[in-house]
């Protein structure tokens, strides 16, 4: 989890949602996305998750559709009261709502998360939703590996700050670039529309995928952990493509 995520959270526990230990935010120095686009983002809502001293809390996280019935999203957005990634639901409930720009509305999908399966390398999982989403063309998976230079668009309902987050209601985006390429994840930092835009406390999950001039967009890694935003320095994301495999065995996902 991350320092900066933890230290937001012990900020905010007063909140109506609470950051989770290392969650990031609605994009900061990022922009509205208009209505209708990038349909397969995720807002996933927890509400009641348990604490260590026997309370209960909620919070939120990013994800995006990659399949009609599955979610990707940060592994350490379900964690037991002892901060242990665990392949269960952890909340009392655990909404999905899909497809929905501007969350004040009506658009989209609102599905209840019924199963979370955890990666076993990398801070990713997936949640199964109790419906089929069939009208929202998910994400595709990626076919090549990252490289640096890349330039990648984010999406996520976060806050726009550390400082009391707040979830958004409404989606935002953002561009970043790849810095580093390791074993299990990427170095980003932020490109447009500026320097210091990054992911943010509850962004975690958000994926960054590329735009395709010809084609379905394609997730290349997901929002894991990074320093309090917004800030100008590397951003810590969870690669996709080397657990494509593994994906494809939960999902039962076909490459196109």
């Amino acid at each position: 989890m991350w320092t900066r995520r933890l230290t937001a959270v012990l900020g905010a526990v007063t909140l109506a949602l609470a950051a989770h230990a290392a969650p990031a935010n609605a994009i900061a120095n990022g922009e509205e996305v208009p209505i209708g686009k990038y349909r397969f983002s995720v807002k996933l809502t927890m509400t009641g998750i348990p604490t260590a001293d026997g309370g209960r809390r909620n919070s939120a996280c990013s994800g995006s559709l990659i399949s009609p019935e599955w979610i990707l999203t940060a592994g350490h957005c379900f964690r037991d009261a002892n901060g242990v990634r665990v392949e269960r639901p952890v909340a009392d409930l655990t909404t999905a709502t899909v497809g929905r720009t501007d969350l004040s509305g009506t658009g989209g999908y609102v599905a209840t998360v019924i199963a979370v399966r955890q990666s076993p390398t990398n801070d990713v999982a997936l949640a199964k939703i109790d419906r089929q989403i069939t009208d929202i063309r998910p994400l595709w998976l990626p076919r090549v590996a990252p490289k640096v230079g890349d330039v990648l668009r984010l999406t996520g309902y976060g806050s726009i700050t550390s400082q009391n987050p707040t979830p958004s209601t409404r989606l935002r985006t953002g561009h970043l670039q790849v810095t580093t390429v390791n074993a299990t994840t990427l170095g980003m930092t932020g490109y447009a529309p500026q320097r210091d835009t990054t992911p943010c406390p509850y962004d975690s999950g958000g994926p960054f995928f590329v735009e395709r001039v010809h084609g379905r967009p394609e997730v290349v890694a997901v929002v894991s952990s990074g320093p309090s935003c917004p800030h100008v320095l590397d951003e810590t994301t969870a690669r996709i493509d080397v657990i494509v495999p593994w994906i494809q065995s939960v999902v039962r996902y076909q490459m196109p």
